[in-house]
């Protein structure tokens, strides 16, 4: 696929997601009789949601883009998912592997997604585990019924519950950009 037509789907794919993490995984809402198989990335517009944010990523943040992606492609999930798991982390935690902050913690929120052991996550060491927290992150997008087709903002928001659920949508393109850059690398 060639670049311009992967950035103008990841930009479009992007569009499905929001989120925090007051909440823990959605396996309340999980139906294990669904097919949990990748479907194909929908068109919904030409260009992401809302006012767009972007950072500079240090060296730190970029081995977290490419941790990202590597569990995303393990998972056998395309290109959409590792954009809204790339959006999420970029809103929850910068990128950054954060241990606890204490006065600063969002209660006891752990790692790239700010995900929570009181919550099910895992355990804070699990959590702040690049490969494990994107998985757990992914496994809760799977279980969201037509996250392929909905807005970034949606998708992240269903999985991570949070106080902020529009947050999400200002990272689409840089998620976007970072998945066209780091996908076949």
């Amino acid at each position: 696929m060639n670049t311009i037509f992967r950035k103008s789907m990841l930009s479009v794919a992007g569009l499905a997601f929001a989120g925090g993490v007051f909440a823990g995984p959605i396996a309340a809402h999980a139906n294990p009789a669904v097919d949990a198989k990748p479907a194909a990335v929908a068109v919904q517009a030409s260009k992401p949601q809302g006012d767009q944010s972007r950072i500079t990523l240090n060296d730190e943040q970029t081995a977290n883009v490419k941790a990202i992606i590597a569990a995303t492609k393990k998972a056998g999930l395309p290109e959409r998912a590792a954009v809204i798991s790339i959006a999420t982390s970029l809103q929850e935690s910068k990128l950054e592997n954060l241990g606890h902050l204490g006065d600063m913690n969002d209660h006891d929120s752990l790692g790239l997604f700010q995900q929570r052991p009181s919550s099910g996550w895992g355990t804070p060491e699990q959590i702040t585990d690049p490969e494990y927290s994107t998985t757990a992150f992914l496994k809760g997008l799977k279980q969201v019924d037509g996250w392929q087709d909905m807005p970034l903002t949606k998708a992240a928001q269903t999985v991570q519950v949070s106080a902020y659920p529009d947050a999400y949508a200002q990272w689409e393109q840089q998620a976007a950009d970072l998945v066209g850059q780091h996908w076949n690398s």
